[in-house]
């Protein structure tokens, strides 16, 4: 049922049956979503929306749902529901040019929000000039004019032939793997600190001396492969959160570019580069032989990929760490896009640090991330009830936004891995879910399986999939 307190810009918001033990105002956006779905359809005279992005490469992907008439006591949530879900939509599948077929107020009022409000800049900038390098727009038309959608897919990786170089760039450490045939021959992991620094050089590097490491190992080098967290395309960074302290204009003018000069010291080599969601669901894909895989990496932020039923990955950007999942309108509040309640804040080690005061652990504000998960962790293994209930309330908002990333992604498999959900508080993150599917979304509960990575795929797993990246 709706909260009777609790709206978004005059959206009713809808209490979980299970509340976050360190987060009562939690309002999860699923909930929200489908009970407003369910009212327009009880309305007798539901009104019909589409929403088709556009990419640079000219794929296009759909999205129709239904509205309350204007005359409805409801209806001032009407906005705020599609631009929660354009927001979804935007950061999931990606787009510069946006057609919309509805109420032409609220088209119209969604082109207000792209041009005026700092969180809708941030959006139109980071789609329309760093993703695609397109002006962003937002296209107010009929049902009938709407382009038709055209999906595009492509099989990744899963070369195992030759002499190869995996490596995955994260936001407190680097890794890297010498594989030979998919069997790993070698492999290291190494301290790094690449989100403040001002210089492109510290990464360049980095990544240079770690490529050599491996080298080291292998007779040749055939091709090679890595992942890192952000936006790739065609080996060019977009937006990437490992560059975020670099001034705008040397990002510019060095890091889109970055991974072209990198390759340039290999030499008819092949090298590839793309987001570390998409190589994390393509290890647990290979790992387990199906597809189906929606892969989601607890770490500095969150990262997301996708295997499609039949085993290819999509155009779509998989951006989970700037989806909204909860709608309260005092939410955490994302530093970088100053938007309330998206992905990264729920999980990551942003969430554990944001958790630490609720939960009554107290530390140094200084802290780095990686040391205040690690405080948690050493806690949760001495049996602190504190440090549980930090965990408690991951694996509660987890269940509720695996039901919501359902009503966007088929999938069968929820691959979970990352440091926030190592040791024992892994397993209790799992139990939440679980109890949550089981409450509230027992379809989904019989449907999706849970897969965590063991050691060894831990390790190598995604080395092995980034190495294979690269066709010879």
């Amino acid at each position: 049922m709706p909260d009777p307190v609790a709206r978004l810009n005059g959206l009713a918001l809808v209490a979980p049956r299970i509340t976050p033990v360190l987060d009562p105002q939690f309002r999860p956006a699923v909930l929200t979503n489908r009970a407003f779905r369910a009212l327009a359809r009880a309305a007798g005279h539901p009104v019909p929306v589409s929403l088709v992005l556009e990419q640079a490469d000219g794929s296009r992907s759909g999205f129709h749902t239904e509205v309350l008439p204007a005359d409805h006591p409801e209806a001032a949530g009407d906005f705020a529901y599609v631009e929660r879900l354009l927001k979804f939509l935007l950061w999931s599948r990606g787009g510069y040019k946006i057609y919309f077929a509805g109420p032409r107020s609220i088209g119209e009022a969604l082109q207000r929000y792209y041009r005026e409000t700092p969180t809708g800049m941030f959006d139109a900038n980071v789609m329309g000039d760093r993703v695609y390098e397109q002006p962003f727009e937002v296209v107010v038309t009929r049902a009938e004019e709407l382009p038709k959608e055209r999906a595009s897919a492509a099989p990744l990786g899963r070369h195992l032939d030759g002499c190869r170089i995996g490596f995955d760039l994260g936001g407190s450490d680097r890794k890297v793997a010498a594989v030979v045939d998919g069997e790993v021959v070698f492999s290291e992991e190494i301290a790094w600190n690449p989100v403040p620094q001002k210089d492109p050089q510290y990464h360049v590097d980095g990544i240079q001396d770690s490529l050599t490491r491996a080298a080291g190992h292998l007779p040749r080098v055939d091709a090679i492969g890595g992942s890192a967290a952000g936006i790739y395309v065609n080996n060019r960074v977009k937006i990437a959160s490992l560059f975020r302290g670099i001034p705008p204009d040397v990002f510019k003018s060095r890091v889109r570019d970055l991974f072209l000069e990198v390759s340039r010291a290999w030499p008819g080599v092949p090298f590839d580069v793309v987001n570390d969601g998409e190589v994390t669901a393509l290890a647990g894909s290979m790992a387990m032989s199906e597809n189906a895989v929606l892969g989601v990496a607890m770490g500095t932020s969150q990262a997301a990929g996708y295997v499609t039923p039949e085993g290819n990955i999509t155009t779509w950007l998989n951006e989970l760490a700037f989806v909204p999942v909860d709608y309260h309108p005092a939410a955490a509040r994302d530093e970088w896009s100053g938007d309330i309640g998206c992905g990264a804040l729920y999980f990551s080690q942003q969430c554990v640090g944001r958790l630490l005061a609720p939960a009554g652990i107290e530390v140094d504000a200084a802290m780095p991330l990686p040391e205040k998960l690690n405080h948690v962790q050493v806690l949760m293994a001495a049996g602190d009830a504190r440090a549980r209930k930090i965990y408690e309330t991951i694996g509660t908002y987890l269940g509720y936004t695996m039901a919501h990333y359902a009503d966007f992604y088929d999938y069968r498999y929820l691959l979970l891995l990352g440091r926030v959900t190592t040791g024992t508080g892994g397993d209790v993150i799992l139990a939440g879910a679980r109890a949550v599917l089981e409450a509230e979304f027992p379809e989904l509960a019989g449907r999706v399986r849970f897969h965590t990575p063991g050691e060894k795929e831990k390790r190598h797993g995604q080395a092995i999939a980034a190495a294979s990246l690269p066709s010879r």
